[in-house]
């Protein structure tokens, strides 16, 4: 069987490793970006109302027109723009390559960056070109970048606003200027957009090479796997031929239409977030050995002490608190942990454990040498 293999599964397939999502039951799950908070149980019931009618026998409807619809008007999206639904925006991405992914066609992005823009670039047959990050604050390198691209002449290149795993925003007027020196179609990816108050939405139209990526899953949808796609409806239309038939459920459907038209629950969670990732940052910032960098998303990228990210992340995870590690994934990244935002309680048992002081605790954040932190470690 395994020459079969060998001689039947491209190469560069072979040589990956299928995507991991470590088992997370019984702990505190910090590592996924995720919102901590459920749905207050008087909408729960609602929401539940409104299944009952379901006909789940039937196909859904092809473009969930009630669904696009509901994001119009949550979203503020331009009337003159397309919207086109994707099952999560994993799928946006993978539609996305494989209309553009003609012999010799490349993808660009920068790094450390989401790595499925390489991931499912590669599964479409396209090569990946990753231009650094700036090392001391993760912030565009853009003469390297508009090298990048006049050098390689990508058919599409993603930016992610605010970036994931570092969590900041690029300058906006850099943004513009690889807008307007890309020959290929630019995806601005904005699944941070509850966490920031920039966005390029508005934006989209006044270039004919811009279209702008969202997901309702740090909204607080993660579940649901709806992500969106805005741009000019020319551009649209040809990344429609490669979607498949009926491919956002009537559960998600329906489902996505009513959590939006209850917007403003979402939009407080989200400003609940911002505040606690505010006191994350400061109890971080507090305990020797750590250095948390600024964020606009719902997690904090924090780089330890050298040599220590492993055994710290299993200790975490000793201690009940699964985090994500990013150590090895990156020479930018080395000695880094990323922490996403939990509730109140989640992230003062995460500076606990990192022998920190929450700020709702006591004054004193992370008192003492530094000998005595990471001790539970």
């Amino acid at each position: 069987m395994n020459a079969r293999i060998e001689s039947l599964v491209r190469p560069e397939i072979r040589a990956l490793r299928a995507y991991q999502v470590p088992e997370s039951a019984g702990l505190i799950k910090l590592d996924a970006m995720e919102n901590p908070y459920t749905w207050p149980e008087a909408l729960q019931s609602e929401w539940l109302e409104t299944l009952r009618g379901l006909e789940l026998n039937r196909y859904p409807d092809p473009k969930g027109l009630v669904l696009q619809a509901a994001l119009r008007e949550a979203m503020a999206i331009p009337d003159e723009m397309g919207v086109l639904l994707g099952n999560g925006s994993d799928e946006l991405i993978q539609m996305l390559a494989l209309t553009l992914a003609q012999p010799g066609a490349k993808v660009l992005s920068v790094d450390p960056g989401f790595v499925m823009y390489r991931m499912i670039g590669l599964f479409a047959g396209m090569d990946y070109v990753g231009v650094p990050l700036q090392s001391e604050d993760f912030s565009l390198d853009l003469q390297a970048v508009l090298a990048a691209i006049e050098r390689e002449r990508p058919a599409l290149i993603y930016l992610a606003y605010p970036n994931n795993p570092t969590g900041n925003r690029f300058d906006a007027d850099d943004m513009v200027r690889i807008i307007e020196s890309a020959s290929g179609l630019v995806v601005v990816d904005e699944a941070y957009a509850p966490f920031t108050d920039a966005s390029f939405l508005g934006l989209v139209g006044d270039w004919d090479n811009l279209v702008v990526m969202r997901t309702l899953s740090k909204m607080g949808l993660a579940g649901l796997r709806l992500g969106y796609l805005v741009g000019p409806p020319a551009w649209l239309a040809e990344i429609d031929k490669v979607r498949l038939p009926y491919n956002i459920n009537v559960l998600t459907q329906v489902s996505a239409a009513f959590a939006l038209r209850h917007k403003a629950v979402f939009d407080a969670q989200a400003r609940a977030i911002r505040a606690e990732r505010s006191r994350l940052l400061e109890a971080l910032d507090s305990i020797p050995g750590l250095h948390p960098y600024p964020s606009e998303a719902n997690f904090i990228l924090t780089r330890v002490p050298a040599g220590r990210a492993g055994a710290i992340f299993a200790g975490l995870k000793q201690a009940g608190i699964l985090v994500k590690n990013l150590d090895g994934t990156h020479p930018l990244l080395a000695d880094c942990l990323r922490f996403t935002v939990g509730t109140p309680d989640e992230n003062a048992a995460l500076v606990r454990a990192l022998g920190g002081t929450p700020a709702r605790d006591g004054p004193g954040l992370g008192a003492g040498n530094k000998s005595a932190h990471f001790g539970a470690l």
